[in-house]
């Protein structure tokens, strides 16, 4: 049986200031014990040790890095805090290849909305973290930069699409990163190498993509080191700006506040494949039990409880499908003449799709969102798997099969996040133990309808009563 805990004391030879939760960082940086410039150099250096075994962070850029630093207020939220920002999002003055060859050598003059919110807010962009092609894909790798690798056991993966994001907080490169999620894309990384990473609800962190600004499918979601870090991340993100019309203004109270309330009585429901969604190893399964028996009484109980939800997976490929073609459908051919075969089959499926296929998905997702309301009355989360398999070596783009069930494409085995991506929910996945090998593994929070504050704190009760050690680590090379 896999092992909620620590397989081993991890090594970390970074710098001190690198071992520093984000909150800690800050609390620093108010006080004047630590300067802005201070923390680039020492994320500066971190990278530099890392980036070899993990290739994570794929574009830094010191210099202006360092002219942010020499610019931040300690008066704003994060005070200076060098930061992480996903190789999909554009910053002024820096290559943002996307990970796709007829980028490779882009550089925008504006910077995407959410960049600008969070260097307002005393974020000091330090560079662009890797992902796969487009973001289409849960193995992060590229034909402009290559794979990133797990810092826990670098011959395997790091999930995507935020892989960089996910694998850098793990080894210590920064203390906060940006990502995005669409199909599990901040979730499955987060779950691999041992952080958190929290979907938000549609328009608390920002908006979607540029063409589909009243889209909900894709957000941008905050990665971190521990759950109220992430919290923090998340306030840094949030609230309401005309550029992203399904924005809503942050909370009276910060995320981070909430999350750090006494909870009360928390109430989990576990479902270990969300009505036959999708399959789960018997090892993941295990561990997953295992994690929760350890969280039940003094005030957390969990109930084996399934939302009677239908249709999940048809609904998801098609809105996605939609939704690709809709995007991609005007870039210059050639662009997308050097896609991956697996992109360019997602953009055709959406070409394909028929007006009968999009009514069925579009009722089959409001149908969800139903079922989920209802099913979230009873409960503050609904506990799930984040993926039914542990990491897989680098080398290999997606499973073809998991626990014997087989894989008909990448999509298949992602299944696990297509619900709360559907039905607009949040849902946050949180480290609870490791893999035989040595492993991480989360464990998927789903929350109530804009549940963010109540769904962090849940996650912060949890995270405290399993009192895993917290990275950041070593890279390990086996």
């Amino acid at each position: 049986m896999p092992t909620p805990t620590t397989p081993a004391e991890p090594v970390f030879s970074g710098p001190d200031l690198c071992r520093l939760t984000a909150r800690e960082a800050i609390a620093l940086l108010k006080a004047g014990e630590v300067s802005p410039a201070e923390l680039v150099e020492a994320s500066l250096t971190r990278i530099g040790q890392t980036s070899d075994a993990i290739n994570a962070m794929v574009t830094p850029c010191p210099d202006r890095a360092r002219a942010a630093a020499a610019q931040a207020d300690k008066s704003t939220l994060l005070a200076g805090l060098p930061i992480g920002i996903k190789d999909l999002t554009t910053v002024a003055g820096v290559r943002t290849t996307f990970g796709t060859p007829g980028l490779a050598e882009f550089v925008p003059e504006h910077s995407d909305p959410i960049v600008t919110r969070l260097e307002g807010r005393g974020g000091v962009v330090i560079g662009k973290t890797n992902t796969p092609e487009m973001g289409a894909g849960a193995n992060t790798f590229n034909a402009v930069f290559g794979a990133t690798r797990n810092p826990w056991d670098t011959r395997m993966n790091a999930g995507g699409s935020s892989g960089g994001a996910a694998a850098g907080l793990a080894a210590g490169e920064v203390w906060l990163s940006q990502g995005s999620d669409l199909g599990g894309s901040l979730r499955t990384p987060a779950s691999y190498c041992g952080v958190v990473g929290l979907r938000p609800s549609p328009g608390v962190a920002g908006g979607g993509h540029d063409v589909l600004k009243m889209g909900t499918m894709p957000v941008d979601g905050p990665m971190a080191r521990n759950v109220a870090d992430c919290a923090l991340m998340l306030d840094a993100m949030a609230g309401f700006d005309p550029v992203w019309p399904v924005s809503y203004p942050a909370p009276a109270a910060t995320y981070l506040d909430q999350c750090l309330r006494q909870p009360g009585p928390i109430r989990i429901a576990f479902s270990p494949d969300l009505n036959g969604v999708a399959p789960v190893t018997t090892e993941m399964d295990g561990l997953l039990r295992t994690a929760l028996g350890q969280m039940t009484d003094d005030g957390v109980s969990v109930e084996e409880e399934t939302p009677q939800v239908r249709d999940i997976e048809m609904a998801f490929r098609v809105h996605r499908a939609l939704d690709m073609w809709t995007m991609y459908r005007h870039t210059p051919e050639r662009i997308r003449a050097q896609y991956k075969p697996t992109l360019r089959q997602n953009i055709e499926d959406g070409r394909a799709l028929t007006v009968e296929q999009i009514g069925d998905a579009m009722v089959a997702r409001g149908r969800a969102y139903g079922v989920m309301q209802d099913f979230m009355t009873r409960y503050d989360v609904l506990a799930c798997p984040v993926a039914g398999l542990p990491p897989l070596p680098v080398e290999v783009e997606y499973p073809t099969e998991v626990a014997g069930v087989p894989c008909k494409d990448y999509l298949d085995w992602l299944r696990f996040a297509f619900l709360a991506t559907l039905c607009g929910l949040p849902a946050l996945s949180l480290p609870v133990g490791f893999t035989e090998a040595g492993l991480p593994v989360g464990i998927q929070l789903i929350g109530k309808p804009r549940g963010e504050g109540r769904l962090l704190q849940v996650a912060r009760v949890l995270e405290e009563r399993l009192g895993l050690c917290a990275p950041p680590i070593d890279p390990i090379r086996r």
